[in-house]
């Protein structure tokens, strides 16, 4: 096998998981209307979108396929917006783990299906604020011979501008420390609510304080996974090889165990989604199994 088949192999098995698990989440009313598990089909939904466009980049710049320019900017933005939603969507979820544990008696009235959803509606608006202006400053400031060029897919591509990189990487580290804080200060919250309670409420908070310790790996991965494409532009600058090379051992590294978190923290350890999860995938591998072995 080359690179590009081994690359494929790791990535559909996840498709195939997080396929499931949309399934699941659209069939079952419960899932569409507790918050909790409407961030979570928002982030598995994301993840579908990131993982299926990179498998389809990854494989073209194996198969040393150059496109125009002009055709990999729509593609480089939506990923670009879905890699931005994951660490937001991570920030939600654990927001509403903290309200549920250290605001019981408020939980149901904070944390409604109408506002989760205009938490989406604001993620992706917000997701959708750096890929836009970058191909605004792209179209502004390059020349029509560097639009019309073939090229690899890659989101660096709309970012010549050492400049631009620059002011880009500073304002993403800023936020990383911002969505960072969220973060710590949910675990420790929740961590505090798990020391002072008892019985079911110690247990529940308990679990919070795992799936937040999870949630927090998730953004490590997450961040790891923005910062690869910088180390990817200057290595393509040098061998065209080396850098196919480090990027799929990045994109298997940081971008497909980041995005196997997310069923382990829902899929896996949800009882509800693991017990629906279970049965859908009892019933589709007796659809695939031959007509002889069901005798």
């Amino acid at each position: 096998l080359n690179g590009k088949h081994i690359y494929t192999v790791f990535v559909w098995p996840f498709v195939y998981l997080i396929f499931l698990m949309i399934l699941i989440f659209s069939k079952k009313e419960t899932f569409r209307t507790e918050t909790r598990y409407i961030l979570f089909g928002h982030s598995l939904l994301v993840d579908l979108i990131f993982l299926c466009l990179t498998d389809i980049v990854v494989v073209l710049s194996y198969s040393f396929v150059v496109i125009p320019l002009r055709f990999c900017i729509p593609i480089c933005m939506l990923i670009g917006a879905v890699t931005a939603c994951a660490p937001l969507t991570i920030v939600a979820m654990c927001v509403e783990r903290y309200v549920a544990i250290c605001m019981p008696l408020r939980h149901h009235a904070i944390s409604t299906s109408r506002r989760a959803l205009i938490v989406i509606l604001m993620i992706w608006i917000l997701s959708s604020i750096n890929p836009f202006v970058d191909m605004f400053i792209l179209i502004s400031t390059a020349s029509r011979e560097y639009l019309s060029q073939l090229t690899y897919c890659h989101y660096e591509i709309m970012i010549p501008e050492k400049m631009h990189q620059f002011a880009r990487g500073l304002l993403y580290i800023v936020g990383l420390l911002i969505i960072l804080t969220v973060e710590v200060f949910c675990y420790v919250m929740i961590y505090l609510a798990a020391r002072a309670a008892s019985g079911d409420n110690k247990k529940s908070a308990s679990k919070g304080q795992r799936t937040i310790s999870l949630h927090i790996l998730q953004l490590v991965l997450c961040t790891a996974e923005v910062m690869c494409p910088y180390i990817e532009a200057v290595v393509m600058q040098y061998d065209i090889n080396i850098y196919l090379i480090v990027r799929y051992v990045n994109f298997l590294t940081f971008s497909i165990t980041s995005r196997a978190v997310s069923p382990l923290v829902y899929g896996f350890r949800d009882e509800k989604f693991h017990t629906h999860l279970a049965h859908i995938a009892n019933i589709l591998n007796g659809l695939l199994q031959p007509s002889g072995e069901h005798h």
